[in-house]
């Protein structure tokens, strides 16, 4: 112990470092209730779309027929590998889930299912490794009649489930090692591929699969969730915004709650149609008309400054194409030669921006065609 000069020997207590911070029961009781507060606050901070996912596979909205099959495979558990398939937001990992939570339970869910998604390594390695290790456990079976009864009423089947979700994301190197595992652990293990697109999944996997197909949300459908969801978080949302919402999400339930959740953050309780339309980022159709009006003129300059405009309003080109195709399809003053002229310039144009093309020059290309297929010119320029 070290001593000061003319002073005695320092106390232990003087040594410690650093000092502990001293607490008042006014510090201690702000603390306390700030913790509560926060614990208050998390639920409210939940994502809509978890908040009202359905728990159960006979709450999934319209798709009729896949969930009468799916309540078919819960009271029997008799359940085959399967592939979900269509559009995003339309009830696929949803429904997967519910099947998973089901059949085990909160009890064995961890244990007996295995999720992967796109933002997980899948390639040819993790096939190999993490999802043949998975599928090659066995599972024990209960006392009861050789099953296990879960909380839910369920009787747990003796195998697990693996859950590929985005399974078109996948290699074909990695599609083409699951065949085997498939094969030879199929006692004990089932697989759910979810994707957007069935062609992308190869053919020896599709053909071992029972194929579920979801289709996009009516509009009907669609505004009733929603209604429901508005109701319970004490929204007000007029049948305009309500028909808007529905128009611009095109049968994406998951789509809609998220830009709902976000027009109540920004807007307070009351939400317009217009201010759904600022939350989506979609075109405004006055910013489509315009250009069509502009290319209608046969001025190039009009319809320069209406594409320049478009790029300087950070409107995305590719949605501005779609939205010009469903204008020019459903123009009633344009011959069915000038909508296939326009069409297949509209396609191309697609596929260079995809292929990472400046934005100003394709949509300035498609003006352009825009306007000599409107005033039946010739659709390539000659030069002497």
């Amino acid at each position: 112990m070290h001593e000061g000069k003319g002073r005695g020997p320092l106390s232990p207590k003087l040594l410690t470092w650093p000092p502990k911070p001293r607490i008042t029961p006014v510090k201690a009781r702000h603390e306390a209730s700030s913790g509560d507060a926060m614990a208050h606050l998390i639920p409210s901070s939940q994502p809509w779309v978890e908040k009202y996912r359905p728990k159960q596979v006979k709450d999934v909205a319209h798709q009729e027929e896949v969930v009468r099959v799916l309540a078919n495979t819960l009271e029997t558990s008799n359940c085959p590998h399967m592939l979900f398939y269509g559009p995003p937001g339309t009830g696929k990992t949803t429904t997967a889930l519910a099947i998973a939570h089901q059949l085990f339970g909160p009890e064995l869910y961890k244990s007996r299912v295995l999720e992967l998604n796109a933002s997980d390594d899948r390639g040819i390695n993790v096939v190999r490794t993490k999802i043949k290790d998975f599928a090659a456990i066995a599972v024990g079976s209960g006392n009861r009649q050789g099953f296990l009864v879960n909380s839910s009423g369920y009787v747990c089947p003796p195998y697990k489930i693996i859950i590929l979700d985005e399974a078109d994301s996948m290699t074909e190197d990695a599609q083409n090692a699951l065949r085997r595992t498939m094969e030879t652990y199929s006692k004990v293990t089932r697989f759910f591929f979810i994707c957007n697109y069935i062609s992308r999944i190869i053919e020896p996997l599709a053909s071992r699969c029972a194929k579920f197909r979801f289709k996009p949300l009516s509009e009907d459908v669609m505004s009733s969730r929603i209604m429901h969801i508005c109701n319970e978080e004490g929204l007000s949302l007029d049948h305009e915004a309500l028909t808007t919402l529905s128009s611009i999400c095109e049968g994406d339930l998951r789509r809609a709650i998220t830009y709902l959740q976000s027009a109540a953050r920004l807007y307070g309780f009351s939400i317009s149609s217009k201010e759904l339309i600022s939350v989506s980022g979609v075109i405004p159709q006055g910013a489509v008309q315009a250009l069509f009006a502009a290319c209608k003129t046969g001025e190039f300059d009009a319809a320069n400054k209406e594409v320049s405009n478009v790029i300087s309003e950070g409107y995305p080109v590719s949605q501005m194409l779609s939205r010009l195709f469903e204008l020019i399809v459903s123009s009633d003053d344009i011959s069915d030669v000038q909508k296939a002229r326009i069409c297949k310039r509209l396609a191309e144009a697609d596929k260079c921006l995809v292929d990472g093309a400046d934005e100003y020059l394709q949509l300035m290309d498609v003006a352009s065609h825009l306007m000599r297929a409107l005033f039946d010119m010739p659709q390539e320029m000659q030069f002497d």
